[in-house]
């Protein structure tokens, strides 16, 4: 009696587990992931605004104020010393200088594409010894290094994390 008992049980389990696999894959939908390449703080693809909408915001802010976002641009430049900082397209001939939080990772030198950054994003006015370190750093020739004689205002990012699109 005990057997037929266990049998009756174990073959209920066996069935209902089966329905309950059914189940699950009619309403499972399948949406091809993304794959990208993570440095800095995990973060993840979702949330992030377009490059169209951060220049925009960037209008809005003054030098010194701060916003935390995420957003997902084309990577312009990339330092060629070590992917120390990279330059992302805003659009309209606009872009935005991008260093990674307390140097504390880098990018390959070889990034191109989409990116996604998260951090904080602010408003800097950039001397000309950086305008002109950042040139070198980029691979500029010499002519064009000289010709910075100004100071820019420019739109900065400092990302805790990236991910590049593979």
């Amino acid at each position: 009696m005990k057997n037929i008992l266990s049998l009756i049980v174990v073959l209920t389990l066996l069935v209902s587990c089966k329905d309950q696999a059914k189940t699950n894959t009619s309403e499972t939908t399948v949406s091809p992931e993304i794959a990208y390449a993570s440095f800095g703080d995990k973060i993840e693809s979702k949330g992030a605004i377009s490059a169209s909408e951060m220049a925009e915001r960037y209008k809005s802010l003054n030098v010194g104020d701060t916003l935390t976002t995420k957003v997902s641009a084309k990577i312009n430049e990339v330092c060629q010393m070590k992917g120390c900082w990279m330059k992302l397209d805003l659009g309209n001939d606009e872009d935005v200088m991008v260093r990674f939080k307390d140097y504390g990772f880098f990018v390959p030198l070889n990034a191109e594409g989409e990116v996604i950054v998260n951090g904080k994003a602010y408003v800097t006015e950039t001397s000309v010894d950086d305008l002109r370190h950042y040139a070198e750093d980029a691979g500029k020739t010499a002519e064009e290094i000289a010709a910075i004689t100004q100071a820019e205002i420019i739109y900065a990012f400092e990302a805790d994390g990236v991910l590049l699109k593979q």
